[in-house]
């Protein structure tokens, strides 16, 4: 509501000029009067219709055009400054080149370099607007925004999908953060001749798609590589970037999980966070459990949790095929999860 009253208000102010201009322009053809009275309309309905269409707004391309065309025409400024003793030299000596007056001179040369000005700070701000943020009227480094950090997506976390879900939940607020290097091996994946791999980056596509495509959540692909990133593997190239956004590292890769505790980078695994997702059982509880298959030592039997915890269940090779009733002895964490052990009591009933 708030802002159709802007754009009524910003209509109304376009009408006024008009109606100023028609009274400021000395011109005696009515029908031209009237071509610029409308031409203020037509100027301002077309940035309403504008701002209509485009819904979504980014405010870091709005940011660096508005900053690179204040810092654009402050040089162009300063380099009028600078000229100003050459063109006074020209105007006095009422000397001409190659037959311009040196008022117009002036006028396009002190034009091209406002236009050229212009255009490079807008373009260089917009290039680096991930090593700094502008937010409007001050300018706020990254290093000192509080609250949530991006989350940076391996190749791994892509392809085993659980990424998606998790985000489905409505429990990650942060914003997930695709490098274009990371995207590019995914491709490759995609594209290989292997047929499982293939399988594997076609299913990674698929999930950014379907993350790309979610409207509660804010994704980007990261365009940009660091100068440092140059020769490095795509492991290394996550954990500097992470590093230079401070954010956090999402896998599910054993071995990147490691070597990002040993540089100091954020990481977070989905393997541990499912791991401790999983039920905890303490010894005494009664579980209800189907044996599935025999286990290793004599008289075992073993059956799974939904989840896929393995419980090893002690006499219980003769219940194969059975849902029985077992007590909780112990528990054992291992590198791939969790263990139950568990002593048969009874058939489930």
């Amino acid at each position: 509501m708030v802002l159709w009253i802007v754009r009524v208000i910003f209509f109304l102010a376009a009408i006024a000029m008009g109606v100023a201009a028609l009274n400021m322009v000395a011109i005696e053809d009515s029908w031209v009067r009237w071509g610029i009275f409308f031409l203020y309309l037509v100027v301002a309905a077309l940035i309403v219709v504008a701002d209509l269409v485009v819904k979504r707004k980014r405010i870091d391309m709005i940011s660096s055009v508005y900053f690179g065309l204040i810092i654009g025409l402050s040089l162009t400024y300063v380099a009028q400054l600078l000229l100003n003793p050459l063109f006074q030299s020209f105007e006095d000596g009422a000397i001409s080149f190659v037959g311009i007056p040196p008022s117009t001179l002036k006028l396009t040369i002190i034009s091209m370099v406002g236009i050229a000005l212009c255009y490079t700070c807008v373009s260089v701000l917009w290039q680096t607007r991930e090593d700094f943020r502008f937010i409007i009227p001050y300018v706020e480094f990254s290093k000192d925004v509080k609250g949530l950090k991006p989350y940076v997506l391996d190749t791994s976390v892509v392809i085993d999908g659980r990424i998606a879900d998790i985000v489905d939940t409505g429990i990650v607020d942060n914003q997930l953060v695709m490098p274009r290097f990371v995207l590019a091996e995914l491709q490759s994946i995609a594209d290989s001749s292997d047929k499982m791999r293939r399988s594997r980056g076609r299913r990674g596509l698929d999930i950014l798609n379907r993350l790309r495509n979610n409207p509660d959540i804010d994704f980007k692909v990261y365009d940009r590589e660091l100068p440092e990133m140059e020769g490095q593997p795509v492991d290394i190239k996550l954990l500097i970037l992470a590093r230079h956004l401070e954010g956090k590292v999402v896998t599910g890769d054993f071995n990147l999980n490691k070597v990002a505790k040993l540089q100091n980078v954020p990481v977070i695994n989905l393997n541990e966070i499912a791991n401790s997702l999983k039920p905890v059982f303490l010894p005494g509880e009664e579980v209800k459990i189907k044996v599935v298959k025999a286990g290793e030592g004599p008289g075992q039997g073993v059956g799974y949790l939904d989840d896929g915890t393995m419980i090893v269940i002690e006499d219980g090779r003769d219940q194969i095929g059975n849902d029985v009733r077992i007590t909780v002895t112990s528990m054992l964490q291992t590198s791939a999860g969790r263990m139950v052990f568990g002593k048969y009591e009874s058939l489930a009933s």
